[in-house]
């Protein structure tokens, strides 16, 4: 199954900057596993904001839930999940 996951990250401003980077490398580190996994299809960056919007591609509601939460910057994201499914006029054969 594919979800459209929108991820906003509200860093506390008073966390200690050597904890910060700590959880930002694990986040690295574990976006980029599941990345090669092909469980994160997509990851873009949204400009002037610390925000992403995603693609996953999971078996079911259920491991999408265990991949969010297990983020390290999930205690401190704003996320929106909206599922996915293919559009009929797509030329893509991998989008489904």
């Amino acid at each position: 199954m594919l979800f459209k996951v929108e991820m906003k990250v509200n860093i506390p401003h008073d966390m200690p900057a050597d904890r910060l980077a700590d959880i930002k490398a694990a986040e690295k580190t574990y976006a980029q596993d599941l990345q090669q996994q092909g469980k994160w299809r997509h990851l873009w960056r949204v400009a002037g904001s610390y925000a992403n919007v995603s693609i996953f591609d999971v078996e079911d509601n259920t491991e999408l839930q265990e991949l969010i939460s297990s983020l390290p910057l999930f205690p401190y994201m704003d996320i929106s999940v909206a599922p996915l499914c293919r559009h009929p006029s797509s030329i893509r054969d991998d989008d489904s």
